[in-house]
């Protein structure tokens, strides 16, 4: 798909994301990006990204995380999704860390090389098109040392799982979708799954990208996964 329908589809789908998200997966993505947080080993202090920030989920979490003395740059390249994102309110009644929403194609970063002391992205690398790029563009603006974890859908392993999932999209996802105007935003996500590299893929890919430590962890019984890369001191290794 090419890049501006993909950027069409995420401005059209703004107003309804963040209720998308909780009716389809239960909540449940609530307690995942939580989980993508804590794998981004992100600090108190520290610089952070989120790449493909959509409605601010994830830009906020980890502004919790990273605290009054930290910093986040949150990235889209949709500006819909940005607008929401800056208007929604806030969660915590606690000091978060300072949010610069940047509107920046994730293949192209507008930032200096190792910038960043952690990493997130939530559902983003499923939508790039090119995936081994925007790897390499993450690990070009991390910091040696850092760790990024990327959040997104899955196809299982297990058939019978597997099923459900395409099941669930078809049956109930994309209908729910129809009713409210958006059938074709949904109508994607099971072929970009089927287009989606692996666990296994991801880590290949990674590791090519020049992350020396990368690691994939299957959630919910492998509908969602995080891919968790972690760029070398030695950068040269």
């Amino acid at each position: 798909m090419k890049k501006e329908r993909i950027q069409a589809i995420f401005n059209r789908i703004a107003p309804v994301y963040d209720r998308m998200n909780d009716q389809f997966s239960w909540g449940q993505h609530r307690i995942w990006k939580k989980m993508a947080i804590a794998w981004s080993q992100a600090q108190p202090g520290q610089t952070g990204l989120d790449l493909c920030c959509g409605s601010g989920d994830l830009a906020l979490l980890l502004a919790q995380r990273l605290g009054r003395e930290g910093q986040v740059f949150a990235v889209d390249f949709s500006c819909d999704q940005l607008a929401h994102a800056q208007r929604r309110e806030k969660p915590f009644t606690f000091p978060l860390a300072a949010i610069n929403w940047v509107e920046a194609d994730a293949l192209h970063l507008p930032f200096a090389d190792q910038t960043f002391d952690c990493a997130t992205m939530g559902y983003g690398l499923r939508n790039v098109i090119d995936i081994p790029s925007s790897l390499e563009e993450l690990h070009r603006v991390l910091k040696p040392g850092a760790t990024a974890a990327i959040l997104d859908m899955n196809r299982p392993n297990d058939p019978w799982l597997r099923r459900f999932q395409q099941w669930y999209l078809d049956s109930l996802v994309v209908p729910t979708a129809e009713r409210l105007g958006f059938k074709e935003e949904y109508a994607y996500i099971n072929p970009s799954l089927d287009q989606f590299p692996s666990g296994c893929q991801q880590v290949a890919l990674a590791r090519a990208a020049g992350f020396r430590r990368a690691s994939h962890y299957p959630i919910a019984g492998g509908m969602m996964g995080v891919l968790v890369v972690t760029k070398t001191v030695n950068t040269q290794q």
